[in-house]
């Protein structure tokens, strides 16, 4: 399956950190240039915002989608190419799934990592070969990998759990993956 479409999970905040904001513009800038279609959560705020603005700027397609309560909250993004609103979390979660052709984790907080969970999870019940890649700048996401590390060795992922999602450390090696084949 090429890959045409990827769901961004990211933070509606900056962070603290000013590198995950010019990471997620470079992302951003690359599925644009590669001409991927981005579909994220529909806002114009923190690392959201800025992964929509870089992929729109460098000519690309953005599917926005955000449901009906967060429409204020994380101002919607209304230059996105598309925009869809759903009636609540659930269904805007099914929605990012269900658009993209991969996933790739960015620094964020519950929602983000929410997302995360869930497309693991599907991916190990076998209902998606889709790849997730967490994007680790600068080692945000160390204790996140540690804890699905620990999870495994003490016996409650399978042996070879770690082969569910790829860890990267620059934009330039998610592209490289997005540009693999993949099974849906």
């Amino acid at each position: 399956m090429t890959i045409r479409s990827c769901s961004v999970f990211c933070g509606s905040r900056p962070g603290h950190d000013p590198a995950h904001m010019q990471v997620a513009r470079a992302l951003g800038t690359a599925l644009g240039e590669a001409g991927l279609t981005l579909v994220y959560g529909g806002g114009t705020a923190g690392l959201m915002g800025a992964v929509a603005d870089a992929t729109l700027l460098a000519g690309g397609t953005v599917k926005g989608i955000i449901p009906r309560f967060l429409e204020a909250q994380e101002i919607l993004h209304e230059g996105v190419t598309d925009l869809e609103v759903t009636e609540d979390m659930p269904s805007r979660k099914a929605r990012l799934f269900e658009e993209a052709d991969a996933y790739v984790i960015l620094p964020g907080g519950f929602g983000t990592f929410d997302e995360f969970m869930e497309v693991l999870v599907n991916r190990q019940l076998g209902l998606s070969q889709r790849p997730i890649i967490i994007l680790n700048t600068n080692g945000w996401a160390d204790p996140l990998i540690a804890l699905l590390q620990a999870t495994q060795a003490q016996g409650f992922a399978d042996a070879g759990a770690e082969t569910l999602y790829e860890v990267v450390t620059d934009v330039p090696s998610v592209m490289r993956r997005l540009k693999k084949p993949s099974h849906a």
